[in-house]
């Protein structure tokens, strides 16, 4: 008779759940709710509670499509501009690299914010979209990755992980924005900064075995 703690750690193992674990960490690590924090408080300072709650759906709904949108079209993509996995898979990797390089640094990588369109956004009746939604949410590292996990999904069951974390990270989101003002007071500036560092650090992380898996496919490193 197998235990249940036997049992659960065989789950933990099996490539669906791994497969799993590493969608929900690189698509919610890139999209990065956290660090959106600041520029959603001052997009959305005189806005009431009602309004606030308006502007982090919309948001968090952008962010949503858009990566859905990539997620189903990403093979298309790949096939209509003769773009191998194992490419990509350097590409996305050296993004990543770059935006958890920032983000150990503790500030918005230029690839997600750049400070022309947060000034642009200030003046807008409604930044929910853009630069909220995209690409401060859905920038190009998070749409990246999502095409690189759907090159490597082999079936559908893969591929309906891939969005479910879309639709985890999008509901998180939602939560993260919604509740900025008070995650800010509990928290405080050091310690957003602190759950920035940790993200960076874990990204990085992707990023290198993205660059693996890429030289791996290549017949660069041997399997």
């Amino acid at each position: 008779m197998v235990s249940p703690a036997a049992a659960a750690s065989h789950a933990l193992h099996s490539p669906m759940v791994k497969f799993s674990l590493l969608a929900l960490s690189s698509i919610f690590f890139l999209v990065d709710p956290f660090a959106a924090i600041p520029s959603f408080l001052a997009l959305t300072d005189g806005e009431d509670a009602r309004g606030r709650k308006r502007m982090a759906w919309r948001a968090s709904l952008t962010c949503f499509i858009v990566l859905t949108a990539f997620a189903m079209a990403g093979q298309w993509i790949f096939s209509l501009l003769g773009i191998k996995l194992p490419a990509f898979e350097l590409a996305g990797g050296l993004i990543l690299l770059l935006i958890g390089i920032d983000m150990l640094q503790a500030k918005r990588s230029a690839t997600q914010e750049r400070s022309e369109e947060a000034e642009e956004a200030a003046h807008k009746d409604d930044a929910s979209i853009v630069p909220m939604g995209i690409p401060m949410l859905a920038g190009p590292g998070a749409i990246s990755s999502v095409m690189v996990l759907v090159g490597e999904s082999g079936n559908w069951s893969q591929m309906g992980a891939i969005l479910a974390s879309i639709g985890i990270t999008a509901l998180a989101s939602y939560g993260v924005l919604v509740g900025a003002d008070r995650i800010r007071r509990v928290l405080g500036e050091t310690g957003i900064r602190i759950l920035v560092r940790i993200m960076g650090l874990l990204l990085v992380a992707l990023a290198m075995q993205f660059f693996v898996n890429g030289l791996t496919e290549l017949g660069v490193i041997p399997r």
